[in-house]
């Protein structure tokens, strides 16, 4: 996976935009205004992404690119290595479930107009 690949599929989900909120190397992609995911657009080497604690334990276990998550709160982040043992079929689907664990989060208002977005897609 490339940054370019990582880009696309992130900013086609809806209700998500994208900015340099810390700095700028940082990309960061939000869902209605709340992070899923984030990565260093100079050194694209490692995603961070939300991942529900226990699920996230057992990844770190189970793959040597998987570790608790940079800068983030380690109980609920991952950063997952783009290089290593971790296939990019497995990178979409944390992509995907970040994604939802924080559509899933989201004020009732903001999972009506996330609907409505979806409905329009």
């Amino acid at each position: 996976m490339n940054i370019e690949e990582y880009r696309e599929y992130c900013i086609s989900k809806a209700g998500v935009t994208e900015s340099f909120p810390f700095d700028s190397n940082t990309l960061v992609f939000k869902v209605m205004n709340k992070m899923f995911a984030l990565a260093n657009v100079d050194q694209f080497v490692s995603i961070n992404l939300k991942c529900d604690p226990e699920y996230a334990v057992e990844l770190r276990e189970q793959y040597e690119g998987i570790i608790p998550g940079y800068h983030m709160n380690k109980k609920h982040w991952n950063t997952v290595s783009v290089n290593q043992d971790v296939s990019d079929k497995m990178i979409y689907q944390f992509i995907d479930d970040s994604y939802n664990l924080i559509a899933a989060s989201l004020p009732k208002k903001d999972k009506l107009a996330l609907e409505e977005l979806k409905k329009q897609s």
